[in-house]
């Protein structure tokens, strides 16, 4: 059974190449370290936010399980911490978990700059977006490569209600927090 269902959705992304993002572009993050590390993205669609949410108040990065979070070195998204979250979607159902009260994409990564590097597919164009402005990319010809880098270049003052969810990294109103594994209230770490 297994291999029947692993043969059916390799022939499925065999026949329909522009569904499959691993097979368009490799994805990189600059680790903390300094050097580069390639991403596997079995994703269909990638956001990168530098904004706790987006789309109306929508949050792809959720709020990490604090074990999870330890392990992978991840933190609570900042609007100024200088840390660019990476989220992964499967497909357009998987986007809806969005709309569950604690639904979320797949985490990816937290990097201060990332890089596509976007290669040539069956369709000639691939769609973007920046700030709630989409395009159409076009792709390489041949064995081109367009690279797409993504980086922290500053920061502006933002507006913003009390009710707001954006926190900020040098407030020490906003520690950074995780929920107590045993009893789900907030300790400092």
């Amino acid at each position: 059974m297994d291999a029947q269902v692993s043969y059916a959705f390799h022939s499925k992304r065999e026949l329909h190449p522009e569904k499959n993002i691993a097979k368009l572009a490799k994805v990189r993050i600059l680790r903390r370290n300094g050097l580069w590390e390639y991403l596997h993205i079995p994703q269909r669609s990638i956001v990168c936010l530098n904004l706790p949410s987006f789309s109306g108040g929508l949050n792809p990065w959720g709020t990490p399980d604090p074990k999870k979070s330890r392990e992978r070195d991840l933190t609570p998204p900042f609007v100024d911490d200088g840390l660019i979250e990476i989220v992964g979607f499967r497909d357009a159902w998987h986007g809806l978990i969005l709309l569950a009260p604690k639904g979320h994409g797949t985490r990816l990564a937290q990097t201060s700059r990332v890089q596509f590097e976007v290669r040539k597919g069956a369709r000639d164009h691939t769609y973007m977006r920046i700030d709630g402005e989409p395009w159409k990319q076009p792709l390489p010809v041949d064995h081109d490569i367009v690279i797409v880098d993504i980086s922290h270049c500053g920061q502006v003052k933002m507006l913003a209600t009390h009710l707001s969810h954006c926190e900020s990294a040098s407030d020490p109103s906003s520690p950074i927090t995780y929920p107590d594994e045993d009893d789900h209230e907030k300790q400092q770490i």
